[in-house]
Formats: C-alpha cells, structure tokens, sequence
C-alpha cells in the first residue's frame, strides 16, 4: 500500500487490525448481498476473528472517507439526467433515495432524505449540478413535488433545465434502483438516519465503481484494486 489517505490514516488510529482486512470486510459488505453475520463467519474461515458489530463500525467510520476520495476520481457523466427516487427503510419508517443516472447509465448522484416533496427534491438537484456541473435535460416520472423543484430553479436561472415527462425513458433508473436494493435487502433496514446515509454511500460507490466510474487509479484495475486505491 502507498502513503496513507490522511483522513484514512486518523481513522485508523483507533482501529486495531490490518488495513487490508478493515477494506476488504467493509468492500464485501458494500459490494455484495452479505449480512454482517456471514461477514463474521467468512472473516473466521479465514483465521480472522472478528464481531460482526465491529465490521459494521468499520463501515460507518472508514467508508465516508473513501467516498470523498472517490468524489476526487469520478468521471464527468453526460448531461442528459434521468432522476426519480425510491424507498428505504430506517428504524421501521420508509425514507427516500434520490437518484439519478445519465443516458449511459453511469450514477449522476444520490442523496437520502426523510420525505418526498419539493424540499427535497430541490435539495438532491442542488447537489447533484454542484457536485458534477450543469445539466441541459432532466427526465423525471409524473411526481408533482420533482416537476415544482425543477420550475422553482429554472426561475433563478438564465438557461433553464429542459424538463421531460417520460415514465418510459425513466426505466433506466427504475432498472438501476434494483442493484442497490438488492445490496439493502440482506440488512433488513438501518439503525438509523446516519448509518442509513454512510452505507447507501458506500453500496453507491461500489455500484459506481462496477460501472466504470473510476478515472486514473482505474485503469487497467479490478474493482477491488480500486476500492482499496481510495485509501492511499
């Protein structure tokens, strides 16, 4: 491994195992349909005895790091967006996962918030156009509260975001909901609103990764080599 991540090294000052072992549990819980118990169980087929509970700490203190770095990597994506949202459980309640993807399918962005209206929808395409820059089109399903976010910032800008309408166009986002509900499933829901929010980060990063999302250090690299990458 090369110099260390700073923010990676101050979080491991208080994590008492390998580096190579703290990645790959957090990687395979984020990558793949894995509950923390099989993790547990994997780790000790391996001569490694590690608490479940303690992956699952490992995971909310090392991967926000990680996803910043990654931030750093990214690839620019198109500026066609196609953007709806879906439902996540924490603590018993649904939550919201907005969500978008460019007309190659590649994640624009994503954000968790505790409802589904204009406030929420306004604040996902904030983000989204200050982390990956303008957009021309946005693709959004009938929802009321998307349509009235997108009008409230066309309002304050000289160019405004064309807006379509179109259930059919949006199955492509439809379609990539499934591989991060497919990862959530095995968690049976979050603790909370912040691990909630950590983790989709991480299953997002991955999902990214798979897709090809990584420049530079991903070149020529499997998606596991650029996982780890992120912490050098």
């Amino acid at each position: 491994m090369k110099t260390l991540n700073p923010a990676v090294a101050r979080v491991l000052k208080r994590l008492h195992y390998p580096l190579d072992v703290i990645l790959t549990c957090v990687r395979w819980y984020v990558a793949y349909p894995l509950s923390l118990r099989h993790l547990e169980e994997m780790m000790a087929e391996r001569g490694i005895s590690v608490d479940h509970s303690t992956v699952h700490r490992w995971a909310i203190k090392v991967l926000p790091v990680l996803e910043k770095a990654f931030r750093r990597h990214k690839k620019a994506v198109g500026r066609s967006w196609r953007m709806d949202e879906t439902y996540i459980k924490v603590r018993g309640q649904w939550k919201y996962l907005y969500r978008a993807v460019d007309k190659e399918r590649n994640t624009v962005d994503f954000l968790l918030r505790a409802h589904r209206d204009q406030a929420a929808a306004r604040r996902y395409f904030e983000k989204s156009i200050d982390q990956n820059g303008e957009r021309e089109t946005v693709t959004v399903d009938k929802s009321g509260a998307n349509l009235v976010a997108l009008d409230a910032l066309n309002a304050e800008r000289e160019i405004p975001i064309k807006i379509r309408e179109n259930k059919y166009l949006n199955n492509v986002i439809e379609q990539d909901h499934r591989a991060i509900k497919r990862r959530t499933r095995p968690m049976l829901g979050f603790r909370n609103f912040r691990c909630a929010r950590i983790l989709l980060s991480g299953i997002e990063l991955m999902h990214m990764i798979a897709k090809g999302q990584m420049e530079e250090r991903g070149i020529g690299c499997t998606r596991a080599e650029q996982f780890h990458s992120l912490a050098a």
